[in-house]
């Protein structure tokens, strides 16, 4: 064992991820390689031709005569290939064809061509084979078949066609999802156990029934937490992507065939062979891995975002997973923000938050470089500066700044780690100099993180900036009535109903504004919440719906007031 972790101490950490993340793989590859078929008996029962025979037999030997051979009958082998993975069924043989050809392209990258000039010239798929055996039972083929197409996509010059890519990509988030969920009961079932266990130690078994029910109790809360957590971070995507949800729905029923592959798997007959099960944080590493190569192409980052991929990475972040699948996926976010304009869009996907919240708890070297880097992208490749600005704005808001002063103290070997750290460092300072009170006020709103900070209680700042939450097609004010509606949070849901009320106080046709957005039934149903402070923030805010008479309003604000004596006069300035 010793010589592996002197391997990997060697290994910069690219390369240990490699082995990290597909070690199970590799040993199950390796296994299959010592398997070899019985080729001859396949050619007697006349299960292979007598020419796809003779390709594997001149190609299992050694790697010297096999790069010769390949060159010399490359279409033959491209042929003989995609002709057996259609026409075996023994998992163990597809098995091993796969490590074969995964060898093959491992060795020569240029490889992956032979493939593809073959199906080109007879006009056939070469994607058709490796996709159908993304609904095997079996995890190791799964996993292999999906290696191979990511190198097939992204080592050739030609790309994955659409529907294909569409699929694909699908495919790979939906078994993240369903791995990470799988994960996540793993998790949750332990700490249960676990205070199951040190319960039962503490009562010997008296009254045992009632701490069981705290233990699973609690744990549900937790995991209603997570739910409540994730729900925040996506919401703005979910808003632009409405009519996109309905069709997934259809789309998940089509591919929940597929992940219950991955689900299930089979129960063992006896004298069956062993299924090679993966669990479900090798699978996500698997997944990932294949993610993390297709990412580095353009087009293929676009059709991510299409099957609504970005808040899948999100949304499992902001779970508990293992700091080697959160170096994976912050990797996944990294390499699409090289495109300036997904660098843009990331933060409406509330990326700045979580990956603030992982960076203040990780310990790890890598995860912490991975998403320095993401954010320095962030700030750096965007076309808009005042996106750029944005986003330097919500890692102050996320208390990023004081991470980046601690991290300055560790004194990182990685030149990568302080150069990031210096860029990152200058330009939150420096936008915390040129910050207006409204833009602070809007990145916060955009956050949906609200919570009573200063610019909320400053009447100075409403008088100033109450209209321009008409800005963008009221985008401010839509966010807000949003959250009235879907936040769980009382404090969320105190400060939105505040603020709307503010904005009707110091905007003339503010209540016609809000009611047409139907914001005012929302605040009048808050009436009747839980929470006293929900309910006090509710009625102060229907009362300024109602009221007609700024003036008289004003003046009575006025003498609660006295800090602030021109409200009165601004309000009635614009009445």
């Amino acid at each position: 064992m010793s010589e592996v972790q002197d391997l990997m101490s060697s290994l910069p950490d690219d390369k240990i991820d490699m082995i990290a993340a597909t070690s199970v793989l590799q040993q199950q590859a390796g296994d299959i390689r010592q398997n070899k078929p019985n080729w001859a008996s396949y050619k007697q029962s006349q299960m292979i031709s007598q020419e796809d025979f003779a390709v594997v037999s001149s190609l299992d030997k050694d790697k010297k005569s096999q790069a010769q051979y390949l060159q010399e009958n490359a279409a033959q082998c491209a042929k003989t290939f995609l002709n057996l993975l259609s026409h075996v069924s023994k998992d163990q043989t597809i098995q091993y064809i796969l490590v074969m050809i995964d060898d093959l392209l491992q060795e020569d990258r240029t490889r992956v061509q032979l493939f593809h000039d073959y199906a080109n010239k007879r006009k056939e798929s070469v994607w058709a084979p490796f996709l159908n055996l993304l609904n095997r039972q079996d995890g190791f083929i799964v996993n292999m078949a999906s290696r191979v197409i990511g190198k097939l996509a992204c080592w050739g010059q030609e790309s994955m066609p659409k529907s294909d890519l569409h699929f694909y990509l699908q495919w790979l988030k939906d078994q993240l999802t369903v791995a990470a969920r799988r994960l996540l009961k793993e998790i949750e079932e332990a700490d249960r156990k676990r205070a199951e266990e040190s319960a039962a130690a503490h009562h010997h078994g008296h009254g045992h029934h009632a701490h069981q029910g705290g233990a699973s109790g609690s744990n549900g809360g937790a995991g209603g937490d997570d739910h409540h957590h994730h729900h925040h971070h996506s919401f703005l995507f979910h808003l632009l992507h409405h009519e996109y949800t309905h069709h997934h729905k259809h789309m998940e029923e089509k591919y929940r065939d597929i992940s219950s592959v991955i689900d299930e798997p089979r129960e063992r007959v006896e004298g069956e062979e062993p299924n090679v099960s993966l669990t479900n944080n090798e699978y996500i590493q698997s997944v990932a891995r294949c993610l993390q190569m297709m990412l580095r192409v353009d087009e293929y980052r676009f059709a991510f975002v299409t099957v609504d991929g970005i808040s899948t990475l999100i949304s499992i972040l902001s779970s508990r997973v293992n700091f080697q699948v959160q170096y994976q996926l912050v990797f996944c976010l990294w390499v699409l923000t090289f495109n300036p304009l997904l660098a843009e869009k990331m933060n409406k996907f509330n990326v700045i938050p979580i990956l603030a919240d992982i960076l203040s708890d990780s310990a790890k070297e890598k995860v912490t470089r991975i998403i320095l880097a993401v954010f320095r992208n962030m700030i750096e490749k965007p076309d808009d500066s005042q996106v750029a600005k944005e986003h330097c704005i919500a890692m102050v808001q996320c208390k990023v700044m004081k991470q980046l002063q601690i991290l300055e103290q560790r004194r990182f070997d990685d030149e990568d780690i302080s150069a990031d750290l210096e860029f990152l460092i200058e330009k939150l300072q420096n936008s915390v100099h040129d910050l207006s009170s409204f833009d602070e006020y809007a990145t916060e709103i955009k956050s949906a993180r609200l919570e009573w900070s200063p610019v909320h209680k400053s009447a100075k700042f409403w008088r100033e900036n109450a209209q321009r939450l008409n800005e963008k097609n009221y985008e401010l004010l839509r966010i807000l009535v949003h959250l009235l509606e879907t936040s769980k949070d009382a404090l969320v849901l105190s400060v939105a109903s505040y603020d709307i009320g503010e904005y009707v106080r110091h905007y003339p046709r503010g209540k016609h504004v809000i009611e047409q957005l139907g914001g005012k039934q929302l605040v009048m149903q808050l009436l009747s919440h839980d929470d006293p402070n929900v309910r006090y923030e509710a009625l102060l805010a229907v009362q300024k719906l109602m009221v007609h008479n700024w003036e008289y309003l004003g003046k009575q604000l006025e003498k609660e007031n006295e800090k602030t004596p021109q409200s009165g006069a601004a309000i009635s300035g614009k009445a």
